[in-house]
Order: structure tokens, then sequence, then C-alpha cells
């Protein structure tokens, strides 16, 4: 069917309320109703990411209904055990996102299936640990995590508390298109639901079982208890779903002096406060660093929206409060998880992190440096909460951490993604352990860690490509950078080519070439002799390409500038292949 013919069905047929079909009415650009009917918004691993607006490629009630439905025929494929079992269904702080929650219970609802809805927001990570602790066959999260307030999303998570790994998703994805109508897809009445025992709300109790496993990650609870007191901490919740969670596992552990930033702590859709509700951009800490100038504090934490990342700001030695990068976090937390750990004789023989290939190589060096294995997989949390599962299946190692470069960080086995309650808790542990028993601050380890291992520096630049020609360029760009094979940059030696698409790498050196294992995805990786990388792929949940720099070098000056060369030369290849 033509974008012509869907957009005609969905501004003429009454099935489309009256507010749908009066938006689509009033649009006259005809790029824009063909960018909202060219294509369905796609469904994969990660579920579904769009802009809230009428149209098959937009984020929307019916497209909420559509997709739902087909979770729900999948669903209701594996019996009456599946159906009885159910879905457990959360949503963040964005707009429409309580409403597509109902939505989606309700849809499920009338195909017979038991939903468990949060009774407001809640943090990503308790929708796994949800699904995982009411024993679900499945779950759903309304949240665009991090991304512009124009965005709302929608992910499924499976039994094992992990977003649905790619053979079920492509399965769910296998009824949605099946159903080639929009029309007839309604949702049980919410009153009948509940009357029926298909709609049951679940809250508090589940957060104080959730905040309980938390506290069981600390690694030094009297230390906690009675110094965590003296540690001045700001946090901010970005208007997002964090909040409360944060607040009471810090307190509850014994962190009272929290101070919140009182302009972003309440829910709002808009994100007034700030450009981009991501911990990422140092804008966003602003008003975090405000206050910590007025409390002195030593750390300033803030989790993005749906609060499954974390952002950390530290004083440095002159006393300026400086953004940490997602690799710096990471590293920090596993350097911090894995020493404590080992000191307190609690580290196992087959321990092993797991990280992605986008992030960096030091926290393999980390690893190396206390004899635990390292596990690298495909970029998205969703590869580490599977190969969480393998290692837990299989019995072949213990899992301590992992993480992903864009802020996303993971202990325990009780969640399947990440967390940035986790997080912020290990975070707030690590700067008291440091300060109060080893006399130094977070900053200080950090420094030690790259006068023993080597400094690493990292970076990204994107480039923003919307629409079907975007999406066009993107993949022209990175089937160019296919074709030529690099052998340096910059001076610096390529001694590895990974492509994640053909599953083969190549070592320049040797001139022999090897299978890469992880599943087909369209990366190229281009690895550095002693250490560092340049990697490329398109954005999984944005009209994104995306490049990523590691640099190792003997000093932050050297990385720096060395840093600076590669981006640029990079960069003007793209520009170059752009151009052509």
């Amino acid at each position: 069917m033509s974008f012509q013919d869907q957009y005609q069905i969905w501004s003429e047929n009454s099935y489309f309320d009256e507010e749908t079909r009066q938006e689509l009415r009033q649009l006259t650009d005809q790029h824009e109703i063909e960018d909202r009917f060219y294509k369905d918004l796609e469904f994969g691993t990660g579920g579904l990411r769009g802009i809230m607006a009428a149209g098959t490629n937009r984020m929307n009630k019916y497209v909420i209904r559509k997709v739902t439905q087909g979770l729900a025929e999948y669903i209701c494929d594996h019996g009456s055990e599946g159906m009885n079992r159910g879905v457990a269904i959360a949503y963040d702080s964005r707009r429409f996102s309580a409403e597509f929650a109902l939505e989606a219970a309700l849809i499920l609802a009338k195909n017979g299936i038991k939903v468990y809805l949060f009774d407001a927001l809640r943090p990503t990570p308790e929708l796994s640990f949800a699904v995982r602790e009411l024993h679900t066959l499945a779950g759903i999260v309304v949240t665009a995590s991090h991304n512009p307030k124009a965005y709302n999303g929608y992910k499924v998570y499976w039994e094992d508390g992990g977003q649905v790994p790619p053979a079920k998703a492509d399965e769910i994805l296998a009824r949605i298109e099946a159903r080639e109508s929009w029309l007839g897809i309604e949702p049980m009445p919410a009153a009948e639901a509940i009357g029926k025992g298909l709609l049951l709300m679940i809250g508090e109790e589940l957060d104080n079982v959730y905040l309980s496993r938390v506290k069981e990650l600390a690694l030094h609870t009297q230390l906690d208890a009675r110094y965590g007191k003296d540690l001045s901490i700001v946090y901010t919740p970005f208007h997002g779903a964090g909040n409360k969670l944060v607040r009471g596992a810090l307190a509850e552990m014994g962190f009272s002096s929290v101070t919140v930033v009182k302009e972003q702590e309440l829910p709002d859709p808009d994100f007034t406060t700030i450009p981009y509700p991501n911990p990422e951009i140092p804008s966003t800490f602003d008003l975090a660093r405000e206050y910590g100038q007025k409390v002195n504090a030593e750390l300033l934490i803030a989790t993005d929206p749906d609060s499954d990342r974390l952002g950390v700001v530290l004083k440095d030695k002159s006393g300026e409060y400086i953004q940490l990068t997602g690799n710096q976090i990471g590293v920090l937390l596993t350097y911090y998880v894995l020493s404590q750990k080992k000191d307190l004789g609690i580290l196992p023989e087959n321990a092993a992190i797991i990280k992605t290939i986008a992030s960096t190589d030091l926290a393999d060096d980390v690893a190396r440096y206390f004899q635990v294995k390292v596990e690298n997989v495909l970029t998205g949390f969703k590869f580490i909460a599977e190969k969480e599962k393998e290692m837990e299946d299989g019995g072949w190692g213990k899992f301590q951490f992992g993480f992903e470069e864009s802020y996303g960080y993971l202990a325990g086995d009780f969640v399947r993604d990440k967390d940035g309650v986790i997080a912020s808790v290990l975070m707030a542990e690590a700067a008291l352990y440091y300060k109060n028993v080893e006399h130094r601050s977070l900053f200080e380890v950090l420094e030690s860690i790259y006068q023993e291992l080597g400094y690493y520096l990292d970076s990204q630049e994107s480039l923003t490509l919307e629409g079907h020609q975007g999406h066009d360029e993107i993949l022209r760009i990175m089937d160019s950078l296919r074709k030529v094979e690099l052998r340096e940059l910059c001076g610096i030696q390529i001694v590895k080519i990974d492509d994640y698409e053909q599953r083969i790498g190549k070592n320049l050196i040797t001139g022999e070439s090897y299978p890469l294992l992880l599943p087909r995805s369209n990366v190229l990786r281009f690895s550095f002799v002693g250490g560092g990388f340049v990697m490329v792929r398109p954005s999984g949940t944005e009209p994104k390409i995306k490049f990523y720099f590691s640099i190792k070098a003997d000093s932050k000056p050297v990385a720096e500038e060395v840093l600076g060369r590669v981006k640029e030369e990079v960069m003007n290849r793209i520009s170059l292949i752009r151009a052509q």
C-alpha cells in the first residue's frame, strides 16, 4: 500500500479519533506526509522509538495497539500458562507515557492476558526486576530514555528480565506484519479488565523488594551506615522516574546528605530546565553544579528520565567540577568492584565483566590486572544481559559488572538491563570508601589507574541524517568505509579491522582473517597498535551515524593532541564520501 493510501485511511476512517484525523488533514508538506507513512515504525530488539505524532512511522496509540496486538498473539501461542503469567508494564514521565502504557495493558487484557501495571512512573530497571520477581512471561516499558522531548518509545522484555532477544523479536515482528490493516484493534475497557482480574496494579511493595536487593550490592555496609552522612551529594533526576528510588536507596544505606536539584525534581515531560535530558551533555549539569557549589558537594550525580543511565561530576585537584565520560565512570566502577571484592576475599576465580565493543579498552586492562575475564559484546545493553544469562546458564563465569560507554552500568543478578539506581549506590559508596579509608578522591583514583595502565582518551561524534534520504546516506557511508582498507590514521598503524556486518575480522600485520562470533551488525571497528580504536555504526534508536574514538597515550596532553588529529581526519573522510 502506498504512503498516499495509508494517509487517506488515517485521515478519513472513523476508527481514528477526530484529533488524529484533524492533525493529518492539516498537513500540506508532501515530504512530511511521506515521512510519516512511507513505512511502519520499526520494531526490533530495542522495541520502538520515534517522534510522537499521527502516522505509521510515528509513536501514537494506534502504533501501540498494533504492536501490542502482535505481542499478545505471540504470548497466546505459549498457551494458558503464558497468558496467566502475564506481562509487567512500566512507564516514564514523557508525554503520553501513562496513556500508552494503559493502552498496551488493555490490548493485552482484550486477548485474555494478565497484566501487572505500575501505579505511577518507575525506572526502566525496576521493570526488568518486576519481570523476574513476578515471573511474568514478558514486560513492556514505555520510554524514550534520554531522547529529546518529542520522542517516546516502547521496549519489550522477556521472562529473564532482559530485552527481548533477536529471534523472539523476529517472531513478534512476524505477527505484527501479518496484520496489514490498522483497523479494528480495540482495547478492553479498564473497568472490565480490572473486574476480570486481568489488570492488576503494582507499586510500593515491589519497590521495597527491589531496594532491598539493591542494598545487598553494598560492599562496605558498616562504613556506609556510620560515615555515609559525611559525603555531600547533589542529585538530579532530570524530571524523570529516578527521584524516589535513587534517593530512597541512598538514604537507606546511610547517605543522608543528599541535596536534590529542586527545579528538576518533579516529572516534567517538556524537560523545561534542560535542552536534552541526556547526562552525557555537560550543560545538563549546570543547575547541579550551582547546587554543588552552595553545599560544597563532593559528588554530583544525575539519572536520565527512565533512570537507567547515570552521569557523574567530580571535583578535580583544583576544586573545579569535571564531568566524567561514560567510559571513565565504567572504569572507576569496574576498578572499585573488582579491587574491593579481591581485598575482601569474595572475588570468584571465574569472575567476569562484560562490556561493549564501543567501550574503552582500558576496562579490559583493568580486568586483566585483577585476572578477571572480559567479554566484549555488540553495542546495546541487551547484549550484556544476554551474555550474563549465557554465563549463568552455562556456569562458565560469575558476572561482576557490566557497562557500555553511553552511561549504562549494572551489577548483581536481579536486573537484566542497565540500572541508574544501582550505579548511583555504587558510585556513592566508592566515593565514601576512597575518601574515608584511602584518603583520596575518585578523581585521584582515576588518575592512578591512568598512571598504572596508560592514559586513554575517548570521544564521540555523530551526524544526524533524518528521513528516508538520510537513512540511505548512512548506509552509503558505511558501504564506502567498508570498501577501503584503512591501514593507518594520522600515522598511527591500524592492526585490525573488524567488520561485524560481514562477521569477518582481518589482522593487517599478518594478513590473516578470522571469524567474528558476535551477531551480525552494521559496525566497523579499526583497532590501533598498542590500544585504542575508531568505530563507526548507525544508531539503532536515532537517525544518526555514530563515530567512536579511543586513543591511548602516555599522557593526557599527547592523547588530546592525537585524538584531535584522528577525529579531524576521519570526519574529513566522511565529508568527502558525502560529497561524492
